[in-house]
């Protein structure tokens, strides 16, 4: 049974903070080295100095990033630079975006949400995670006992639970609103009453919440609430470290968009990108399309509509450094069936994400799981731009372009209890960072 409340939230105060978009940023872990910089310049309120500070050459265990972002959270909470809400509520948002040339509007849920072990079946996750950015973060709760960033769950709403919570809010003037950094304008209303607070609750008494995005940090409150129990003497069920702070979206939305998260290799041997191609005809048809420096935007735009038309069925492109020319994989018939069918359940085998990190970055490149979860060796963009460029450029070796995962996949494969290959998808837009706090402290 999940359980949803509502709470008092933590918001920037208007009257020190003028412009939201100025504080708010995007998830800790789409953020590149350089956005990181930028976002540190842009505002001294700028939530990236909790989420994400900078590292210092003397950091110890006991002075770091996450020590000084406590201090820093404290001291904006002390000085009113972060308010707390006045009573518990409900967050309705809206994220207002473009995509292929529509103006699209999603909606979702902000509230607090009853932890529960993945195999209760309550809250299910869809793919793996590293092991070291679980533990990063969880130094991160640990020292500021808060949730910075809402995790982005969804579920079936085929009753149109949001609606209702859209029907409350009416023609309310939104309690907040503001355009972010990539120009994405979100809204926010607070739900007040008590008698919507009691009707949301029993609506999503018998859903189970699918995460969308932020694996990492669930599995981070998991760690802290056990370790709160742990500690703390008295420890009871109405203690904030039972929940997390969750932004739930509707499945049946139709700004729930999957882009695809392409893979950027670094430090593959030379002999290896060598010999990719001549290995991966052993299991790919392969199409090349050449190009030189006059015509390869022209060969990009062939090779990613390509890509895109074949959709239906298992193709993967790669562009390899130092190479004038694009591939494109076509998986020949029954190869995975012959090769993991025994490893691997039939929901799993033939998704694209499946396919390149089973057979063609361990089967062909020979990675192992240590590797597949070391995150210096993997890059990832749901921009193809971004991905060959990074090739080009010589900053990456290889890249693989993917179609992305539909959502009948992702829910399939959850309902199952089955787990996806890290980063199988880019859910977009983004849940920004900053809108919300929830602390973990009474």
């Amino acid at each position: 049974m999940a359980k949803i409340i509502p709470f008092k939230g933590i918001f920037y105060n208007p009257d020190k903070t003028h412009n939201l978009g100025d504080v708010t940023i995007p998830p800790y872990d789409v953020i590149s080295e350089q956005e990181q910089l930028d976002f540190h310049n842009r505002h001294p309120y700028n939530i990236i100095r909790l989420t994400l500070g900078k590292q210092a050459e003397n950091d110890t265990n006991k002075n770091n990033w996450h020590t000084r972002a406590a201090g820093l959270f404290n001291d904006w909470l002390s000085k009113n630079i972060l308010v707390r809400d006045n009573s518990p509520s409900l967050y309705l948002t809206s994220v207002e975006f473009s995509s292929e040339n529509k103006t699209i509007t999603r909606y979702g849920l902000i509230a607090l949400v009853g932890l529960e072990p993945f195999n209760k079946g309550i809250i299910i996750p869809h793919e793996k995670t590293f092991s070291k950015v679980t533990a990063e973060r969880f130094e991160l709760i640990k020292a500021c006992h808060a949730n910075f960033s809402p995790i982005f769950g969804i579920y079936s709403d085929q009753n149109d639970i949001l609606g209702s919570l859209k029907d409350a809010a009416g023609a309310k003037v939104p309690d907040m609103e503001f355009i972010d950094s990539n120009s994405l304008k979100h809204r926010l209303w607070r739900i007040t009453d008590t008698s919507m607070h009691s009707h949301i609750t029993d609506a999503m008494k018998e859903k189970k919440l699918l995460i969308a995005d932020g694996h990492h940090r669930y599995e981070t409150a998991l760690k802290y609430k056990k370790r709160i129990s742990e500690i703390k003497p008295g420890f009871s069920a109405d203690h904030p470290a039972n929940y997390v702070m969750m932004y739930l979206s509707s499945m049946e939305d139709p700004g729930l968009i999957i882009l695809p998260a392409h893979r950027m290799l670094k430090k593959v041997q030379d002999s290896d990108l060598e010999t990719f191609i001549q290995k991966a005809e052993n299991y790919f048809e392969i199409t090349t399309i050449p190009f030189d420096e006059k015509s390869r935007e022209k060969a990009r735009v062939q090779f990613i509509s390509a890509l895109r038309l074949n959709n239906s069925k298992n193709i993967i492109g790669v562009f390899i450094k130092n190479r004038q020319e694009f591939y494109l994989l076509r998986l020949k018939p029954q190869i995975m069936k012959q090769m993991f069918g025994k490893e691997i359940s039939a929901s799993l085998i033939n998704l694209d994400v499946t396919v390149l990190t089973r057979l063609i970055l361990m089967e062909i490149l020979g990675f192992d799981q240590s590797m597949l979860d070391n995150e210096k060796l993997i890059a990832y963009s749901s921009s193809e731009e971004k991905a060959i460029q990074e090739v080009a450029s010589g900053r990456c070796d290889i890249t693989f372009i993917l179609n992305p995962t539909k959502i009948n996949q992702v829910r399939e494969i959850a309902q199952q209890g089955l787990i996806m290959p890290r980063k199988s998808t880019y859910f977009y837009p983004k849940v920004i960072t900053g809108q919300v706090i929830n602390r973990l402290i009474h």
